[in-house]
């Protein structure tokens, strides 16, 4: 800076440099399993665990739990929740849901599942959501797809958690 006069403008070109990637922030990953039986017209999602959980509360960890959501043509049918796990951000849950679904139904339904931060105080903090099954895409429509390709069997998938916002905001959007 000595050599530099301050009293005259200083003109300077210079190459853009790659900037830092803003990393998106993980969520975390759940592992749901789909079992259909055309048959009896029986849906089973059992939400098997989850891992990498975001840190909700103030002491690094979380309090998990999982509601399950059946819509068909934007209408909620059902909804059920998993138990709260205490203080971990990898729950292991165990715990199968049944929901009643006419053949004829089977491949317009939604299944939105959400993992939730439970708070004794105040409101349950969202922590990340996954769509699975009519109108989603990516890993959510192919677990789908396999579960229908295989009756009668479970069909066990990892998925990345995504904001709430972001799913609902796909979920507004007409289905093509």
């Amino acid at each position: 800076m000595n050599s530099v006069d301050l009293a005259q403008p200083l003109h300077e070109w210079r190459d853009l440099v790659g900037g830092e990637k803003e990393e998106v922030e993980k969520l975390g990953d759940i592992c749901i399993s789909l079992r259909y039986v055309p048959t009896a017209g029986k849906l089973t999602i059992n939400i098997m665990e989850a891992k990498h959980l975001k840190a909700m509360d103030c002491g690094g960890l979380s309090d998990p739990f999982v509601k399950v959501v059946l819509q068909h043509q934007g209408k909620r049918l059902k909804k059920k929740k998993t138990t709260v796990k205490q203080n971990t951000l990898n729950p292991y849950f165990n715990e199968s849901f049944s929901f009643e679904i006419p053949f004829g139904q089977i491949q317009k339904v939604q299944v939105l599942i959400t993992v939730y931060d439970y708070d004794k105080l105040g409101s349950n903090d969202a922590i990340g959501k996954v769509w699975i099954g009519f109108g989603a895409s990516g890993v959510g429509l192919r677990h789908w797809s396999d579960m229908l390709a295989n009756p009668r069997r479970p069909v066990a998938q990892w998925h990345a958690l995504c904001p709430e916002e972001e799913v609902d905001e796909a979920l507004k959007k007409p289905i093509r």
